[in-house]
């Protein structure tokens, strides 16, 4: 389980995380939601290491360290693949680093995807490039999948694909951690639904609940985060209004 306790993030004067509190245990796929500049990408980081932070973040009850960070992947569209190298040397990379990089599932994948194994990651698509970086992440063998909008710039049929694909494949036991605004395309992949605003968790649900309660994960966030369905109606009226 990752453990995280009273997590804060300053970045000079901006407070971009305040007292987090969030266990993800195993088996779980969470969605991570939240406006722009919420907080979601600081909070991954934070739980990587990335960024120094106040509070406390262990894993299995111990300090995240070299020595066990090989058990949490991290997918970005940022992308953090060496661009030079090809697909089959990066395989080959990940292999001697990680002993648990499942070859059998990289080549499933990349097969899938119809990614050649021999091209510079640099001369890829944007959208073969988020899905090589996604497939890194999964193939790793890590318990804790993290994904940081990981979907930009791919058309929504091979989202859709991967959505399936990753739900077919994931073991009982791997965690994923999903952070993206496309929050009807993963609403029937996530099993619990974790909200952040201005660096504070503001909602955390499991989907089940909302569905015995007769709520979708749409309502319940709308709710959370006091939308104002009639917000746009009452701006155009300003904006197309006589002086």
């Amino acid at each position: 389980m990752i453990q995280i306790r009273n997590v804060s993030k300053s970045y000079g004067r901006k407070r971009a995380l305040k007292d987090i509190n969030l266990s993800l245990p195993h088996g779980e796929i969470v969605g991570l939601f939240g406006e722009n500049g919420a907080g979601k990408t600081t909070l991954m980081k934070c739980i990587l290491g990335f960024v120094s932070y106040t509070g406390e973040i262990t894993l299995d009850s111990e300090p995240i360290t070299p020595k066990n960070i090989s058990r949490i992947s991290f997918a970005t569209s940022e992308h953090s693949f060496f661009p030079n190298l090809t697909a089959q040397a990066h395989k080959e990379f990940y292999s001697e680093h990680f002993p648990r990089f499942s070859e059998k599932r990289f080549r499933g994948l990349m097969d899938f995807f119809g990614l050649p194994m021999h091209e510079p990651i640099r001369g890829f698509s944007t959208g073969q490039k988020n899905q090589f970086e996604v497939i890194l992440s999964l193939c790793q063998g890590a318990d804790y999948i993290l994904m940081d909008e990981p979907f930009v710039g791919n058309d929504v049929f091979n989202r859709e694909d991967f959505y399936k694909v990753m739900m077919g494949i994931l073991e009982p036991t791997e965690t994923v951690l999903l952070s993206t605004h496309l929050i009807e395309e993963v609403s029937s992949l996530v099993g619990r639904a974790v909200l952040i605003r201005q660096g504070r968790i503001v909602g955390d649900v499991y989907v089940s609940e909302l569905e015995d309660s007769g709520r979708d994960l749409m309502s319940y966030i709308k709710e959370t985060y006091h939308y104002r369905a009639d917000r746009v109606s009452k701006a155009i009226d300003e904006l197309t209004g006589e002086e």
